[in-house]
């Protein structure tokens, strides 16, 4: 009995005249995220994309790899049946017989799309649905609630039979919106915001900033643990790691300490900026929440965004710590980003940092001290590594 996965369109299914732009966009992405489970065929039809295995293949893995693919609304293996009542009820019995076993009630569904098929949905779901009764006699029907809704598709070639739907991970597909860079400290909000963007089409790339000895290796390998992890809903992450331990020592020995988060957090911005612009990013990424911290009141975030040249994209900036969270639980990152190695935004914390600060007061202290030959010399020396889809 041969088996496919039906994909199926969220928002991409109106892009009017720019969806085959969209949908080249998402069959590219499930065929990386597919490459080392088997081979397969993907064709577009109808909103619909089929995913056809050419060799024997674990299903299951499909859909866990193939649900985590931005863009899609939904998914699900199908029996592949002729377009013929008698050969679909003969495969549904045989396909669904486990399922609607353990069952206690049912529905049918039927969706016609190749309306030359000589019966009506309605009159595919009673011939069916009388079939399967006296089948399963056990079974009610419950148009209303049904613990197992068999859905019946037919379609261009074939007709289609499932009895579960998947959820997507909705969105739009990765690099359909431009690339940016994501500020990755390490904790539990920038992965979120990351992977945040990513939904909305933006493929990402990834910068970090390190402070030896004041961190340790062990708090750079969470955070390369971190792109791993997001490579499964964001696909290929570059990620670049920024030396910084002569810039935050400059901080510390020239600027007044009531400033040094905010000076810190703006010297990060220019050096984002830079890589960003030198690799075709249109935006940066935080993990910024209004409120949740010192630097991130509405007078740090003006001020850090003073040196900014391009937009930054802040996701998370009206969620509660308990909503991010939650989202850090869904896409299994929490656990590494809890680890407890301090990453450089808590080094040097001020005792008493300034949460309303005047941009005018912070340059001034800025400019206490040359930043911009350490500036240029920590971007020549950031090193940059990937992290491809596992």
């Amino acid at each position: 009995m041969k088996e496919i996965v039906l994909v199926k369109y969220g928002e991409m299914a109106l892009k009017g005249l720019n969806k085959k732009s969209f949908e080249d966009i998402l069959t590219k992405n499930i065929k990386r995220r597919l490459r080392r489970v088997g081979k397969f065929v993907c064709t577009a039809a109808q909103s619909t994309l089929y995913i056809t295995p050419q060799e024997e293949t674990d299903l299951s893995e499909v859909i866990e790899r193939v649900r985590k693919v931005f863009g899609i609304a939904a998914l699900c293996r199908a029996c592949v049946c002729e377009k013929d009542l008698g050969d679909i009820t003969e495969k549904s019995i045989e396909y669904l017989s486990d399922i609607l076993s353990g069952a206690q009630s049912f529905k049918v569904a039927a969706k016609r799309a190749d309306k030359s098929f000589p019966m009506t949905s309605p009159d595919i779901c009673r011939e069916l649905g009388a079939v399967l009764l006296e089948r399963f006699p056990h079974l009610k029907v419950d148009v209303n609630a049904p613990q197992v809704t068999v859905t019946v598709e037919i379609r261009d070639t074939n007709a289609y039979v499932h009895a579960e739907n998947i959820k997507g991970a909705g969105g739009l597909p990765v690099g359909s919106s431009g690339n940016a860079l994501l500020l990755l400290s390490g904790g539990i909000d920038s992965p979120v915001a990351g992977w945040m963007m990513a939904k909305r089409g933006i493929r990402i790339s990834a910068i970090h900033y390190v402070s030896p000895p004041y961190t340790s290796d062990r708090a750079q390998l969470k955070v390369e643990q971190l792109c791993e992890k997001l490579t499964d809903w964001c696909g290929g992450i570059a990620f670049y790691c920024v030396p910084f331990t002569e810039i935050q020592e400059a901080i510390k020995d020239h600027c007044p300490e009531e400033f040094f988060t905010i000076i810190m957090r703006r010297i990060m911005i220019e050096i984002a900026l830079r890589i960003a612009e030198r690799e075709n990013c249109l935006a940066l990424i935080t993990g910024e929440s209004v409120g949740q911290v010192a630097s991130q009141t509405m007078a740090a975030i003006a001020c850090t965004d003073a040196v900014c040249r391009m937009p930054v994209l802040r996701p998370l900036i009206g969620m509660d710590k308990t909503e991010i969270i939650e989202i850090s639980r869904k896409i299994d990152t929490f656990d590494i980003s809890t680890l407890p190695y301090e990453d450089c935004c808590t080094v040097f914390t001020p005792r008493h940092p300034k949460v309303r600060p005047k941009t005018e007061d912070v340059e001034k202290a800025q400019n206490c001290f040359d930043f911009e030959p350490l500036i240029k010399k920590a971007v020549l020396e950031t090193e940059m590594k990937t992290f491809n889809i596992g």
